[in-house]
């Protein structure tokens, strides 16, 4: 339970431990915070023993029950299994099962698990070859940890795409996603390669392949304290989130494409047939949700020639929008209980108009009240400034537009796999990114003493500036202002003076060539007016050489997914000058996560 507590950062929404003992296997699950189940066992304790296994859920497959806390066991209460991740080929197995006569009392994919490993189980009488058995039938990305009561001094775990740490300690061994779980008891650690099994017992650790073959292992020591683990060791929870969007951004497309390339929203349960008939959409959003719905309504009127608008959520229904049931309205919100969007979409639902979720936390209100969902799979985060669940909701909305491309015949199949291929390529790009922000930071630094900060772009590198401005504004306190670059002629140029810091978004030179030559000559003319420039271009744009005073390289991205790489720099450099501010990163005055009231 210490290490639950330690971990509950990473999920919340339902919790649950089981305890091998006396010859057999005991469980107790509670919905809700860790607390609920800190009573449950309190007042039902579980037998004592000290082999165990435990989980704090973050909901993706089935909401957030008693029913579908983990551990799940399989019909006789034999094994117990935790499940990180996604198994996207569940409903398949679920359905193999079902006819073998298996009973499943869960909405879950982790539950298919526990019936396959008390198969395998029964034929091998090892729970770690059953795993490896069961694994290789898996797919998606997941980490396993599983306990059986025929094997009571053994705990299994597997490990695809979603992270697995083991501790070694002296007649003990730890298995968690993160090591805040065990760092009050050992400081060893071996991190588990891909697709590899791990044993635990009391004298030692086994790791091999899914195919049986002894791994190699690698063991390190960790040097961090108990509250700098639970940052994975980064000072602030923000920049743990920063670090954690390559891993959020693949996460979001797990699922999402079937084995032809076409697209396969399960959540999204409007029938075909009515969204062929929307002849609208708006998108209702507040903050960094609204600037992902800027971007948003590019992707979408481009892929599907629908007419698209983006509201401010708080705004919305007090200006008497048209709405009619040939409307889609789209609700964006991490938390999914930001009240100006709840509004907003109750007033949508009213005027007959369908709507559609993009949501972040499974059972949430907004998706529950929404007609259909589509969830990121971010995970929970804890910095109140908004940075992967910004750009898991980027990929939610390109899906969406996408999807919606594909059932109006507006884009063919090809078309779709080849932005899908791009999409499955962002991850690595924002992994590169972040690998080079050294002199981003140092950049950052040198600019703590300033007033303020401008920003500019064009197409959709202007939501990008508002979202950089918002970040700068959230996190350093700083007047900051996004403007569309086109409109300095038109007032905001009269800002410009002596050394003032502007950043600037370059479209690529290849995407949008017209528009690339424009925002070159408002480089020129703002440094001509003594404007500090600090450009962000894509590699290999050379024309914006000369005229930048700082230059910050992005990878070479189709322009409309470009968002997801250009703003990655622009939430390190607000993080970094709130630091050389003294502010406190993560949670930034009179700022509050979730917005519950208007």
């Amino acid at each position: 339970m210490a290490g639950l507590r330690r971990l509950e950062y990473r999920g919340y929404d339902s919790a649950g431990v089981a305890v091998l003992a006396d010859g057999g296997l005991a469980a107790a699950r509670k919905a809700g915070k860790l607390v609920n189940l800190e009573k449950e066992l309190a007042a039902r304790p579980l037998p004592s023993g000290t082999t165990g296994i435990g989980h704090t859920r973050w909901a993706t497959h089935g909401g957030p029950t008693d029913a579908n806390a983990h551990p799940h066991l399989d019909n006789a209460g034999q094994v117990a299994v935790v499940h990180n991740g996604i198994i996207e080929n569940f409903a398949g197995l679920r359905a193999e099962l079902a006819e073998r006569g298996h009973e499943l009392r869960s909405e879950t994919d982790t539950e298919v698990v526990a019936h396959l490993l008390a198969e395998e189980f029964s034929a091998t009488a090892d729970l770690a070859e059953a795993m490896r058995l069961v694994c290789r039938r898996l797919e998606g990305a997941f980490t396993l940890v599983a306990a059986h009561a025929g094997e009571p001094d053994v705990v299994v775990g597997a490990r695809r795409n979603s992270p697995l740490v083991v501790g070694v300690g002296e007649g003990e061994a730890f298995l968690a996603s993160d090591v805040a779980a065990f760092i009050a008891h050992t400081r060893s650690a071996i991190e588990l390669g891909q697709d590899q099994v791990v044993e635990l017992r009391r004298d030692g650790v086994t790791v091999t392949g899914f195919d049986g073959r002894p791994a190699e292992v690698r063991s390190y020591h960790v040097d961090w304290d108990a509250s700098a683990a639970e940052k994975g060791g980064y000072d602030y929870f923000m920049l743990k989130e920063i670090a954690e969007q390559p891993k959020a951004v693949a996460d979001t497309l797990l699922g999402r494409i079937d084995a032809s390339g076409a697209l396969t929203l399960d959540e999204v349960r409007i029938p075909a047939s009515e969204l062929r008939e929307v002849d609208k959409v708006v998108i209702v959003a507040c903050g960094t949700a609204f600037h992902a719905g800027l971007i948003a309504k590019y992707a979408i009127e481009h892929w599907t020639r629908i007419p698209c608008e983006v509201e401010l959520a708080s705004e919305f229904r007090y200006r008497d929008p048209i709405l009619d049931s040939r409307s889609l309205v789209i609700a964006i919100s991490q938390s999914g209980e930001t009240m100006d969007t709840l509004m907003a979409l109750r007033h949508a639902r009213e005027q007959g108009s369908k709507v559609l979720a993009i949501c972040n936390t499974n059972g949430s209100t907004i998706p529950r009240e929404s007609d259909a969902v589509l969830y990121t799979h971010a995970g929970p985060e804890v910095a109140v400034a908004s940075t992967k669940a910004f750009l898991t909701q980027l990929v939610a909305c390109y899906l969406v537009a996408l999807y919606l491309g594909q059932v109006r015949g507006t884009k063919w199949g090809d078309e779709i796999r080849a932005v899908v291929r791009d999409l499955a390529q962002i991850s690595g790009a924002v992994e590169r990114v972040l690998e080079t922000m050294g002199p981003v930071r140092e950049l950052a630094r040198s600019l703590a003493d300033k007033d303020t900060v401008l920003f500019l772009g064009r197409h959709v590198g202007y939501p990008v500036a508002l979202e950089g401005a918002l970040k700068l504004k959230e996190l350093a306190y700083m007047h900051a202002e996004g403007f569309a670059a086109g409109e300095l002629k038109h007032g905001p140029i009269a800002l410009i003076e002596e050394d003032l810091p502007v950043v600037v978004v370059v479209p690529s030179p290849r995407g949008r060539s017209v528009l690339h030559d424009k925002i070159v000559s408002n480089i020129q003319e703002i440094r001509a007016r003594g404007a500090r420039t600090i450009v962000i271009a894509e590699e290999g744009d050379e024309t914006v050489v000369p005229y930048a005073d700082h230059l910050v390289r992005i990878p070479v991205t189709p322009v409309l997914l470009s968002p997801l790489v250009a703003t990655v720099p622009l939430q390190v450099f607000a993080c970094e000058l709130a630091t050389a501010r003294g502010n406190e990163v993560d949670q930034p005055r009179n700022l509050a996560k979730s917005v519950t009231v208007e």
